[in-house]
């Protein structure tokens, strides 16, 4: 009878070469050449500026958070001011992207927007 290879030899062999061939790179080479894999890390509320020009100044808090959802950040200390915060960062470089939106109330009511998302005028669609 014929001895039967196990299927296992043929991969220990290719990693054993691979090691083999590795072993005289410098460690620099190593890391340029294997890189883990990133991925896309997005942390916060994603406020667009579409949703945005929905805001009307006097909307009662329950309507702001019917459109940009529950504010990341509330503070004891002003609890007129929610702010909107949200951070992009890509697995593959180095561009991070920040957004940040304070929604300030007076009376229970809002007054007005600070940030860097705007308004703008958003074209009706047909």
């Amino acid at each position: 009878m014929r001895p039967l290879l196990s299927p296992v030899l043929p991969i220990a062999t290719l990693v054993a070469a691979s090691c083999v061939a590795l072993s005289g790179c410098s460690a620099t080479a190593v890391s340029d050449f294997v890189k883990p894999y990133r991925i896309d890390v997005r942390q916060g509320n994603y406020v667009t500026q579409e949703m945005v020009s929905q805001l009307k100044p006097g909307m009662t808090r329950e309507q702001v958070r019917f459109l940009l959802g529950t504010p990341l950040l509330t503070d004891v200390f002003h609890a007129d001011r929610w702010d909107y915060v949200y951070r992009f960062r890509p697995g593959k470089g180095d561009q991070v992207q920040e957004r940040r939106l304070a929604v300030l109330f007076e009376d229970g009511k809002l007054a007005r927007l600070d940030g860097d998302v705007r308004a703008e005028e958003v074209p009706a669609k047909p």
